[in-house]
């Protein structure tokens, strides 16, 4: 149960739906990225921030806790990955990937609630 209610799909997770939200933000972030990058760090920021939400709701779907643990890991991992690309860019790209800070505050609400979920899943 989360938030008092019953959890009927992945859609009620609160862990999903701060994903989707970063997911949101990285589109938002890259979108004024030089061209010469869309096949660079545009889409590696935007494939890791997808698969976020994408994992969690196929770990769900599977309807077996070992399953839903590993998937929850792996959305994990592309969390760490949205976080290493978004700082990256703004190394590399300058001014145009410079307000980086809503994106990692994010990715990092979405990190401890994947943690949070995976510890009391294992408990």
């Amino acid at each position: 149960m989360e938030e008092g209610k019953d959890i009927q799909s992945h859609r009620d997770l609160r862990v999903w739906r701060e994903a989707m939200m970063l997911a949101e933000l990285c589109y938002r972030h890259t979108r004024d990225f030089p061209r010469d990058e869309l096949f660079g760090l545009t889409a590696q920021i935007r494939r890791a921030a997808v698969s976020i939400p994408a994992n969690i709701a196929e770990g769900y779907g599977r309807e077996n806790t070992g399953s839903y643990v590993q998937f929850l890991r792996i959305a994990q991992g592309s969390c760490k990955e949205v976080e290493t690309h978004i700082e990256l860019a703004e190394r590399v790209l300058g001014e145009v990937a410079a307000d980086t800070e809503p994106v990692l505050r994010q990715a990092d609400v979405v990190g401890r609630m994947l943690r949070g979920l995976i510890r009391s899943l294992q408990a």
